[in-house]
């Protein structure tokens, strides 16, 4: 943002502060107008033909956009991704506490990564691996599947995120 002597244009409409417009004018008379005022010029819409000008305190104007963005950060959720490693040969009694440790996460908000390592002999059937993750995947109901069953090396891996909310 060029404010001030930054400000190269030969002439350029000005804004006041309170958003009144003043017009076109040279830009050493904008200038002298906002040092009589004792603010900045500040080029607001520099693709503009001429480029717009505001008259402002824009020590203030930055402290404000400081202030704005800090609240919105404040605000902001983030989505941490959870990881459940499943065996190939699962019990249903932990292949059920899994499931309610993912429905747990998917609750809060993040995303559950679902892998599954296979060990030796185990590469040979990277298929039941497929199952178990399907399996998964069918008994979250409340969750989506955002990036299917992969097979990265010797292990499997699934995202899952919470489905989004029903409208009535």
């Amino acid at each position: 943002m060029e404010i001030n002597e930054g400000i190269r244009d030969r002439e350029v409409r000005v804004i006041d502060a309170d958003g009144a417009q003043l017009g076109i004018m040279a830009t050493r008379d904008a200038l002298a107008k906002a040092e009589e005022k004792n603010l900045d010029l500040v080029k607001i819409a520099p693709q503009a033909q001429p480029p717009v000008c505001k008259l402002m305190d824009y020590g203030k104007y930055r402290f404000e956009m400081q202030k704005r963005d800090k609240e919105a950060k404040k605000n902001q959720k983030t989505v941490d991704i959870k990881e459940i490693r499943l065996s190939l040969n699962i019990d249903t009694n932990d292949f059920n506490t899994k499931v309610g440790q993912a429905r747990k996460f998917l609750a809060k908000g993040d995303k559950v990564k679902v892998s599954i390592r296979f060990r030796g002999r185990e590469m040979a059937h990277t298929n039941l691996g497929l199952e178990v993750q399907q399996r998964f995947a069918a008994s979250l109901p409340e969750a989506v599947v955002e990036k299917q069953p992969k097979l990265e090396g010797r292990s499997m891996q699934m995202f899952l995120a919470p489905a989004p909310a029903k409208q009535n």
